[in-house]
C-alpha cells in the first residue's frame, strides 16, 4: 500500500476491504499509524476507538468529513489507567442524557451510576458521591435518575463486565441517542462528543519520563 492507494479518503460508514473502497475513522488511524488496515488498530484505546466508530457510522455523510482531522490526535492514545473506561462512558453519556429518548435515559441513567460506582471505588469515595458533571445531567432527566437510584440500589450483582460490555454499550447507545434525537444540530453534538472522549483519554495518559542528562552536561553545570 502506498500513498496513492489511500489519496485522499471520503470518511463513510462500516468497515472496507482496503482504501480503495474507502475508510472508516479508525481504519484511517491504522494507515496512518502504519498498522495493518483494521477498524480495531492497537494504536488506540479500545474504548476511544469504539467512541469513534461509533461517531462515524452516525454521523451524516454531509457532516463526517468534519471528523477528518481528528483522526491522527487519536493515534498512541493507549493509556492503561483503570479511571479511563468509566470516565470516558461518562463524558458521552453527559452529552448525550438530556436528548435522547426516554427508553435511553434509562439505560444511560443506570449506566453512568454503575460507572460513577467504580470511580468513587477508585478514588476512595462513598458510592453514592457522584462528580459534580454527572450529578448535574442527571437533574435534568429526575424520572430516569429516580428509576435508575431504585435499580442500582437493588441489584447486588457486581459489575466486573463493565469495561468489556457494559461500557461500549452505553456508548453506542449515547452516541446513536445523540444521532437519533429531535435536535437540530447532531452532527455538531457529536463532533464535541468525540472531542470530550478524546481529551479525557489523552488527560490519562502516563506522564513522558525525563530525558535522561548526559556526563557532559554535568559536568558543564558543576
Amino acid at each position: 500500500m502506498n500513498n496513492l492507494d489511500l489519496a485522499v479518503p471520503v470518511l463513510s460508514r462500516g468497515k472496507h476491504r482496503n482504501p480503495r473502497k474507502g475508510a472508516c475513522f479508525m481504519e484511517f488511524a491504522s494507515f496512518l499509524a502504519g498498522e495493518p488496515w483494521s477498524d480495531h488498530p492497537a494504536c488506540t484505546h479500545a474504548l476511544l476507538a469504539g467512541v469513534a466508530r461509533d461517531v462515524n457510522d452516525c454521523t451524516t455523510d454531509a457532516g463526517r468529513s468534519r471528523l477528518a482531522p481528528l483522526i491522527p490526535s487519536v493515534i498512541g492514545l493507549t493509556p492503561e489507567d483503570p479511571h479511563v473506561v468509566p470516565r470516558v462512558t461518562a463524558r458521552c453519556i453527559q452529552h448525550a442524557l438530556p436528548v435522547v429518548s426516554q427508553e435511553r435515559q434509562y439505560i444511560l441513567a443506570v449506566a453512568l451510576l454503575v460507572g460513577e460506582k467504580h470511580l468513587a471505588d477508585l478514588d476512595g469515595r462513598p458510592l453514592g458521591d457522584l462528580e459534580a458533571a454527572s450529578a448535574a445531567v442527571l437533574e435534568t432527566v429526575p424520572a430516569a435518575t429516580k428509576w435508575a437510584r431504585s435499580f442500582t440500589a437493588r441489584s447486588h450483582r457486581s459489575t466486573p463486565d463493565f469495561a468489556r460490555r457494559t461500557a461500549p454499550r452505553a456508548v453506542s447507545c449515547a452516541v446513536e441517542g445523540i444521532s437519533q434525537a429531535c435536535v437540530r444540530d447532531p452532527d455538531d453534538r457529536l463532533y464535541k462528543l468525540l472531542v470530550d472522549a478524546i481529551e479525557e483519554t489523552k488527560a490519562w495518559m502516563p506522564a513522558p519520563e525525563p530525558a535522561p542528562v548526559s556526563p557532559e552536561v554535568v559536568r558543564f553545570t558543576v
